[in-house]
Parts: structure tokens; sequence; C-alpha cells
């Protein structure tokens, strides 16, 4: 996969002010503000600074989080994890492994078969349903 790299005038240019925000900042969306906590749509979640696919619907379940959450990205390379210790909390932090962009945050607490909960923030994503 061929990294996309741009300066954070371009990234602004491109996303709205809370895409930029999230993506570009490692801000976070408002729990259940989302257009994607709740929804069922089958389809395609990709990385909405790059385009490219992050997770499949069919690994996306209702934690009550506030956030969309997924048991499981799309392919192992699609994401890289960073240990994050903002907000004096231990967390893993997730990003688009092309661009870089702040997703959100991996727990593990999610349900079988992983056990994974990749908790993502809606601006993020772009769902792409299939036909």
């Amino acid at each position: 996969m061929e990294k996309l790299e741009k300066t954070l005038e371009e990234w602004r240019a491109m996303l709205d002010p809370e895409q930029y925000n999230v993506c570009r900042l490692s801000a976070t969306e408002r729990p259940f503000s989302g257009k994607y906590n709740a929804t069922k749509t089958d389809g395609v979640y990709h990385c909405v600074c790059c385009n490219e696919p992050l997770f499949d619907s069919t690994t996306k379940f209702d934690s009550g989080c506030g956030w969309p959450s997924f048991y499981a990205p799309i392919g192992e390379s699609a994401m890289t994890e960073i240990r994050d210790t903002s907000h004096g909390m231990i967390r893993t932090e997730v990003k688009c492994a092309r661009c870089d962009a702040h997703l959100g945050h991996v727990f593990p607490d999610g349900p079988p078969p992983t056990g994974l909960r990749y908790c993502i923030n809606s601006v993020c994503l772009n769902l792409e349903p299939r036909e």
C-alpha cells in the first residue's frame, strides 16, 4: 500500500471542520452523535481521508458506547495501532495505515471471535453500500 501524505493545510482544504479535527488532530465526536452509530446498512466502511477500505459491515455490532463499533478491521494491514496515554488513560489508538487519519481506539472488551471493540468516529468513515 502506498502511503498518502499531505500537509495539514491540504487536509484542512479537503475535509470539513469536524472531519479535520477528528482525523488530523485526534479529536473525538460526541457520543451518539455520529451518522453511523446505529446504521445497519450492508457495505464497506472506507476512510474519509483516502478512501481506503477499513471495516466490513458484517463485523459491526451495537456496543452501546455511542460510536460505531466493529470486532475486526477489513484486513490486518488496514490500520496501525499506537499507545495513547492522553487524558490520564492508557488506550490503543487506531489510525488508517494509508494516510494516518485518527479513527478511534481499540479495546479488549468486544464480542467473539476476536474479543476486540474498534470504537470508531463516524466522521472518519464513508459507508459504501453493497448492491
